[in-house]
């Protein structure tokens, strides 16, 4: 099977775009990214190594911060040139080549490319798709040779091809053995030629991982920076690196209580007798120098006497007095139960690097240090509201039709949990004046604005309108269940910005997509890490058939629990209506399934994040 490792997958990019007004079409802009962005955040978990290749200048494809290859030979050769030109660069055995306008590629197509060319010991594979003929009514297959994942060591060939004055993609391959691999989604493999096409695409939902990308690619962490002393600074993320005073342990000692000897000293068939000298405790160094033949009682943490390298445990010995004891011979190996000199934290090494959240045993190690102050971001400052006129705040008697609102309590302890300094701005009623003002004052004084409800496509929602006169929007909608109705953009109002984060207004949509799309976003505004930010997936067996429908990202309310077989399963909470808040109270986990997922079978390994232990 060929490792992903071993394929070099290469954009083919910078073409002509005569259809496109003689735009480059990688360059143009989808959901607020380059289409060749899209492109590249789907191929990218598929291959090894990622590149572009170019007709002439690399202009800004350089800010993708990859390899950039121009091709090199003369004319308007088209993804031929590329195709060359990556078959020379590539320092992978395989490349694997997609166009810089197919931004819905399929996720698996290097999988199964790379299935399809090992089954057939092929020199290449393209993918094919089937179409029903008008005329005939019958299948028909579709070859992409541009979807093509094929040996570097085929250069020869395409040299020759080049050389005898032929143009086409899909015979260039002459006498090597090609191979067609049947994928069955047919808009994967289309390729944006007008700018119609390119609008229409931008009306459609957005993937998920796209999604996260694009808010991954937007965020830069606030500037705000404070010094705190040490117990004011847990929950907070870290500021600079901190870089260890000492080291620690900061010297050589004992992890046992016992005895302090030479690991010289053991070996041979008889039992060992050795003379103690001394006594150490923890905070108490040696006075007597321990030779060959003696050893020192000691106790955990105490220092290790000069020359000695192993501990034995004290209940490893045989025999014991106040002058010597006696051990069996292989009691220990020589080395044993001595922790080192900056076994831990060496001085002058980093102990933790920015963007760490400072969490108990962060905490800890910072006081192990002696730090007392340490730098942290400021906390993010996140205003947010609900809109709808049917709602109600708590203690409001309850009109007929009106519903109280949940959501801001929801939103309340999740950003509370995370940290931020948050600003309650209630229930705004659905009227554009209304949710002008909202927006204009919650920009003047915060960081992010969230809101709930008004962004789907209802008669009511004004907030698309509003949202043009004050700022600029990325997306709208994102193929995912529930949340499918959520906006990201920017708004400016009286010299201030901030980030908007439009919520769906369903109570289990809202807490969907906060975890899996604001969640990291602030976490990268608040300047955490990748590992903060990210979600950790776990895999476990289904314990039921799941319904899945492929295509969109869906998040199934979970319940991990251990089986009658000893093993963790994991089962639906019931129904899965996005307005059935109780589910999530029921379920301790969210069941990940992914765009390209179907029907999920009882004992199929699928993933989850856990509720316990999120920030």
């Amino acid at each position: 099977m060929i490792n992903k490792h071993d394929i070099t997958g290469l954009i083919l990019a910078g073409g002509l775009g005569t259809r496109m007004g003689q735009r480059d079409k990688g360059m143009l802009p989808l959901h607020g990214q380059p289409l060749a962005r899209h492109v590249l955040q789907r191929l990218a978990p598929q291959v090894g190594q990622l590149a572009l290749s170019v007709h002439a200048d690399a202009g800004a494809y350089a800010h993708f911060g990859l390899p950039v290859w121009p091709d090199v030979l003369p004319g308007q050769l088209g993804p031929l040139a590329g195709l060359h030109s990556g078959m020379q660069h590539a320092s992978t055995p395989y490349l694997l080549t997609v166009p810089c306008d197919s931004p819905l590629l399929p996720p698996d197509l290097a999988t199964r490319l790379a299935a399809g060319l090992s089954d057939s010991d092929a020199d290449l594979a393209i993918a094919v798709t089937e179409e029903i003929d008008a005329a005939t009514g019958s299948a028909v297959r579709r070859p992409h040779p541009v979807f093509c994942l094929v040996k570097t060591s085929a250069l020869p060939q395409l040299d020759a091809y080049l050389h005898s004055g032929e143009r086409r993609m899909r015979t260039w391959h002459g006498p090597l053995k090609l191979t067609e691999v049947l994928f069955e989604n047919n808009s994967a493999f289309g390729n944006i030629n007008t700018p119609d096409e390119l609008a229409a695409l931008q009306a459609q939902g957005l993937s998920v991982p796209m999604a996260q990308a694009i808010l991954a690619d937007t965020v830069v962490p606030v500037a705000g920076i404070e010094t705190l002393p040490l117990p004011q600074a847990f929950g907070r993320i870290l500021a600079s690196d901190i870089i260890s005073p000492i080291s620690v342990p900061a010297h050589d000692n004992s992890a046992m209580d016992g005895y302090a000897l030479h690991g010289a000293d053991l070996g041979g068939d008889t039992a060992v007798t050795l003379a103690v000298v001394d006594t150490i405790l923890a905070g108490r160094p040696g006075t007597v120098k321990v030779g060959r033949g003696e050893c020192a009682r000691i106790m955990t943490g105490a220092v290790m006497p000069d020359g000695c390298d192993s501990v034995v445990p004290q209940e490893l010995v045989q025999q014991a007095s106040a002058t010597s004891i006696t051990l069996a011979p292989d009691c220990i190996r020589a080395g044993d139960n001595r922790r080192f000199k900056g076994e831990d934290l060496m001085q002058g090494q980093p102990a933790l690097l920015q963007g760490k959240h400072l969490g108990p045993a962060e905490l800890g190690l910072l006081a192990s240090l002696g730090i007392a102050t340490v730098p942290v971001r400021r906390r993010l400052r996140v205003a947010f509201f609900s809109t709808g006129d049917e709602l109600r705040s708590i203690g409001e008697p309850l009109d007929a039709g009106c519903i109280y609102d949940s959501n801001r309590y929801t939103l309340l302890g999740m950003l509370t949990r995370l940290g931020c300094e948050v600003l309650d701005m209630g229930i705004v009623k659905d009227a554009p004046q209304a949710l002008e003002a909202a927006l204009r004052g919650a920009c003047a004084k915060a960081d992010v604005i969230i809101t709930s409800g008004g962004v789907s496509s209802g008669a009511a929602d004004f907030t698309r309108e509003i949202l043009a006169r004050l700022g600029e929007v990325a997306f709208w909608q994102i193929n995912m269940r529930p949340g499918r109705p959520m906006a990201f953009g920017r708004i400016a109002s009286e010299g201030e910005t901030a980030l908007l984060l439009g919520l769906p207004g369903n109570p289990v949509a809202v807490m969907a997509a906060f975890y899996f799309l604001a969640r990291p976003t602030l976490l990268r505004l608040m300047g955490a890490d990748a590992d903060t930010a990210s979600l950790p997936l776990l895999q476990v067996a289904a314990q039921a058939a799941i319904r899945k429908k492929r295509g969109r990202t869906e998040y199934q309310r979970g319940i991990v629990e251990r089986g009658a077989d000893g093993r963790q399963h994991v089962r639906v909470t019931g129904a899965q209506g996005s307005g059935i808040l109780r589910s999530m109270t029921q379920a301790n986990c969210m069941i990940v399934l992914h765009e390209a997922q179907g029907h999920v079978a009882a004992g199929d390994l699928v993933d989850i994040v856990l509720f316990h232990g999120l920030m």
